[in-house]
Order: structure tokens, then sequence, then C-alpha cells
């Protein structure tokens, strides 16, 4: 499969509210089907199921069974590749661009404060 069809799949996964919502639940700690089923109580339990299907599918959850449970742990690495390719560069665009205003601004703020002490220095000599 290529990367492309894997961030297909992870966007499909995020693009639903309940999946989302899944992905937050397990954010803190794994969380047993049972413990997210409880965690969503107006949907049964199949559904549920189909949901991580899909987020398992995408590779946001890993599923881990000890005994007769099943632990759902949230995979953030897919997520990091969104931000990698995506938010990243254009954070740093952003940044760069916030610092260069920030320049320009403390520069214009620097000439103003010599103009004025340059005319306040020429009214003084000018007085005297």
């Amino acid at each position: 499969m290529s990367n492309e069809d894997e961030l297909d799949r992870v966007f499909k996964a995020l693009a639903n509210r309940v999946r989302r919502e899944i992905c937050d639940a397990l954010k803190l700690r794994p969380l047993t089907t049972k413990q997210l089923c409880a965690a969503f109580p107006a949907i049964d339990r199949t559904t549920v199921m189909m949901h991580l299907r899909v987020l398992e599918r995408a590779g946001l959850v890993v599923a881990v069974r000890k005994g007769r449970e099943r632990f759902n742990h949230l995979d953030a690495m897919p997520i990091q590749a969104i931000h990698e390719r995506w938010i990243g560069p254009h954070a740093a665009a952003a940044a760069a661009g916030l610092g260069r205003l920030k320049r320009g601004l403390d520069g214009a703020g620097e000439a103003r404060a010599d103009t004025s002490a340059a005319g306040g220095k020429k009214q003084t000599h000018g007085a005297a």
C-alpha cells in the first residue's frame, strides 16, 4: 500500500466525529472495548466495534488482547505524519512571517525613538 493510500485511510477515519472522539478517549490511556462502549452509551457495541475496525485499518488504533479483554491503544504516528507533511511546514512559514513582522515593527519603533531623541536634542541645543 502506498503512503498516499495510508494517508487517505487516516483522513477518512478522522472524518467521522465518533471516531475522533474515540481517539480522544484513548489519548490518556488504553481502554478495553467494554470501557469504550460505556463511554459511548448512545452507540451499540457493534457500531463501536465497526468504528474501531476503521481506526485499526488506518493505523490509528492498535488492539492488544490480554485474556478475554481487548485493550485499544492510540497510535499517533499517522497523525504525526500528517503534521510533518502539512501542518509543520505551514506553521514554520507562519512563524517566519511573524518573526519578520516583529523585526520590522521593532526596527520601525527604534527608528521613531531615534528620530524623537534627535529632535529633542536639536531643540535642547537650539534653546541653549
